[in-house]
């Protein structure tokens, strides 16, 4: 054994002996690595640096942009090379909230590992500057208006002022929309005003002009960091209409051109900071125009629980949860959380129906700065019966370093950014043929008005908006209710109490309607819809001469409405007078010659006048 064990040894020494010479010539690289290593090779800012702040930084950080320094040349890198390399390493620069995920977005700002140690070897090596034929052209931003002139450029009517100091604020500016008839838009392009003091804005399509109810004066605007925009029909919201500093305009996809009628308002929401001297705003949107209508018909669900916020002082992992089931199939487009400074950890989750699970958005470190609206690279489609859940984290304690309060305090739900919030909307498209797809619109909006009734009772606005999606697919009974549960919450809200005097008037039970119509002339003397739905209450019991009066401030209200008109003049001619009966019938057919109520109402007083002639 020991002689055997020898043997094998000295074979393979031997063989080892033998080939010496002619293995370390055939691996003469491998032993020359096993020696000190090599310098890394150097990294430069024309051939590894300027490619990544061109992408991800540039956006903001040129001329006329938020960003408090331009970074596109080396001089500008390399007088901030430090600066740079601290915050891309904790990843505070670029701003994206997302944690890397399978679902991806457009345009992610995601520095990946490589590149953040790509700027730290770059700092750490000198910052150098590298040869010129290595550095490609830098981005080129368009002055003015990103898409090229808009057909229509509307001005806020009045700047507002920002005082020099105190806490962030928001102030809604209201545009009155130029347009005569129906258009639809491919675009909508916002400029902020002073880019340096506006945070982020969007606009909300304000089609009934409520929000103009709540300016101290016209043009003026108001203040408010969450506003309710009232409608009587089934109009949910359908686009994420959003700015923030580096946005690049882009036009809507195709066939998801968004309608803007006469008479609606854009509102435009901006989140403002003080300078530390006063800061005039006056912002213009631009509206670019198509001839092609819209045949994809997207909205927007919003899950929210604003309800189970109320944070206790020195609490860090408060959670806030909603859910909520899909009743068809859609393809999700983007989705916009929202929380305020105590948001910490934000999560949406959708539950398919075969039990697997995909995460929809996780932001780890919510920063409220930094919020914004994510687009999908590519459409995500939730099958029928998928399960969508939002899964909040809020930190009411001093590790927050954002927490508004020092020392902490109890904080409860509300529109102050020192109150807080628990929202996710979503933009899905339902996933069915064009002629199908606004019914598929109000089954995925009624469940979701359902789904906040039962969430919470006490809820107005989700009673009224079950309310007027039952309506609109012709549920009058249930509408009804729905309306009294809504007036029963608020008995002075004008445009409740409005809704449910038309729709008892519509069922014919006019006296129990008028009740409900002058509390909401009371509430609001200038309500059109109610001036006029009373009118038509009282014509119905027959009493004329008291309609006339609501005519006639329905009238003043609208005057260019054929209907109106059309039922002035009959309930005039009712009274006797049938001079200015006429009058008002001929308007009538002046603005809708067709209208048929006009025509026949003013042949037969003509009729009847001549039979009344000797």
């Amino acid at each position: 054994m020991t002689s055997s064990r020898r043997t094998i040894v000295a074979c393979l020494l031997g063989v080892s002996s033998v080939s010496a010479a002619a293995f370390a010539e055939h691996n003469g690289a491998r032993a020359r690595r096993a020696g000190p290593e090599p310098a890394s090779p150097e990294v430069t800012f024309n051939r590894d640096i300027a490619p990544i702040l061109f992408q991800y930084c540039a956006p903001c950080h040129h001329p006329g942009e938020a960003g408090p320094f331009p970074l596109l040349t080396y001089a500008d890198a390399k007088a901030h090379a430090r600066q740079i390399s601290a915050v891309t390493s904790t990843r505070f620069m670029p701003p994206w909230l997302p944690e890397l995920q399978e679902l991806r977005f457009a345009d992610e700002l995601r520095l990946s590992d490589e590149q953040i140690t790509l700027i730290q070897k770059w700092v750490e090596q000198g910052a150098v500057e590298g040869a010129p034929a290595d550095l490609r052209p830098a981005p080129r931003f368009v002055p003015g208006w990103q898409l090229g002139q808009p057909d229509k450029i509307v001005e806020a009517e009045k700047p507002y002022t920002l005082p020099a100091s105190g806490s962030d604020m928001y102030w809604n500016f209201i545009f009155r929309t130029p347009v005569e008839r129906t258009r639809w838009l491919k675009a909508i392009e916002i400029r902020p005003g002073n880019k340096r003091v506006v945070h982020h804005a969007n606009i909300l399509v304000d089609r009934g002009r409520s929000a103009r109810h709540q300016e101290s004066e016209r043009g003026a605007g108001f203040a408010g960091m969450e506003l309710k925009i009232e409608s009587e029909t089934f109009d949910p919201d359908s686009h994420f209409l959003f700015w923030k500093p580096g946005t690049v305009t882009k036009p809507e996809p195709e066939g998801m051109a968004l309608r803007l009628d006469k008479d609606t308002d854009l509102v435009l929401n901006i989140h403002l900071q003080p300078s530390g001297k006063p800061e005039k705003i006056q912002p213009s949107l631009g509206l670019y125009f198509t001839d092609k209508p819209a045949t994809l018909f997207p909205l927007l669900l919003q899950l929210e629980n604003d309800r189970q916020l109320d944070i206790p002082p020195g609490e860090n992992n408060f959670l806030v949860t909603d859910r909520f089931t899909l009743p068809v199939d859609v393809a999700l487009l983007a989705i916009y959380p929202h929380a305020h400074y105590l948001g910490k950890d934000l999560r949406a989750l959708a539950t398919l129906p075969d039990g697997s699970t995909e995460t929809l958005i996780h932001i780890p470190r919510w920063d409220l700065n930094w919020q914004a609206v994510y687009r999908y690279a590519d459409p995500v489609p939730l099958p029928k019966g998928t399960t969508i859940s939002m899964r909040y984290v809020y930190d009411n304690s001093n590790e927050n370093v954002a927490n508004p309060n020092d020392p902490p305090r109890r904080v409860v739900a509300g529109n102050r950014s020192s109150d807080e919030m628990a929202h996710l909307w979503l933009q899905v498209l339902p996933r069915t043929s064009s002629d199908a797809n606004s019914d598929a619109r109000m089954v995925l909006q009624e469940a979701m008005a359902r789904h906040n009734v039962d969430k919470n009772p006490a809820d107005f606005e989700a009673h009224y908006n079950l309310a007027a999606m039952l309506l609109a697919r012709g549920a009058q009974a249930e509408a009804t209710e729905q309306f009294e549960q809504a007036v029963h919450l608020r008995p002075q809200d004008a445009t409740a109490n409005n809704a449910l005097g038309a729709s008892l008037l519509a069922v014919g039970r006019s006296g129990e309607a008028i009740p409900y119509l002058d509390a909401a002339l009371k509430a609001q003397p200038d309500n059109f819809d109610a001036h006029y739905n009373l009118a038509n209450a009282l014509v119905s019991q027959e009493k004329f001469v008291e309609a006339l009066e609501h005519y006639r401030a329905a009238v003043r209200l609208r005057p260019d409405d054929a209907n109106v008109e059309a039922n002035f003049g009959a309930a005039l001619a009712e009274t006797g007078n049938l001079t200015e009966a006429k009058a008002h019938l001929r308007r009538a057919l002046q603005i809708d010659p067709s209208h048929k109520l006009a025509r026949e109402n003013l042949e037969q007083i003509s009729h009847d006048s001549k039979d009344l002639q000797p």
